[in-house]
């Protein structure tokens, strides 16, 4: 028979280390991060079409102009809000699992993408935003002079 050492505290302290690990994702450099300031998330897919990133966000039941997109040191923030419901409108209810609330999402963008020409549209619950590549600079041929 194998002796193990029982140590009372091993569970205690690792939950203490994973409680700490989750402040600190909430809160980095004194700005609250989206983990603290969502109710939801959408989903996103991205595509590269070669001359632009489109970016395609489910915000089924979200008014476009509670959409708010802004583009900062090549960030590309998107928040908004799902609008609650008055408790009259949900009496009868079993059952409620679309989230309300507000939403957050912060995408890094490379630096071929063009900020001052982004474009953003909202059909159906499908938010569209369209991002352009910068045209590339063509090598210029110097001369030389004698």
């Amino acid at each position: 028979m194998d002796m193990v050492r029982y140590e009372p505290w091993t569970l205690l302290n690792r939950l203490h280390r994973e409680i700490d690990s989750l402040f600190d994702q909430r809160v980095s450099n004194g700005e609250s991060t989206h983990l603290s300031t969502a109710d939801w998330t959408p989903a996103v897919d991205i595509r590269d079409t070669g001359d632009a990133f489109v970016l395609h966000a489910d915000v089924p039941g979200v008014d476009p102009k509670d959409i708010d997109i802004s583009m900062e040191n090549g960030v590309l923030t998107l928040r908004g809000e799902r609008r609650h419901e008055t408790e009259e409108e949900r009496a009868g209810y079993k059952r409620v699992e679309r989230v309300r609330g507000n939403f957050y999402r912060r995408f890094s963008l490379p630096d071929s993408a063009d900020a001052e020409k982004i474009t953003a549209k909202c059909d159906q619950g499908v938010l569209e935003i369209t991002i352009p590549k910068q045209e590339k600079v063509q090598p210029r041929k110097i001369q030389v002079q004698s």
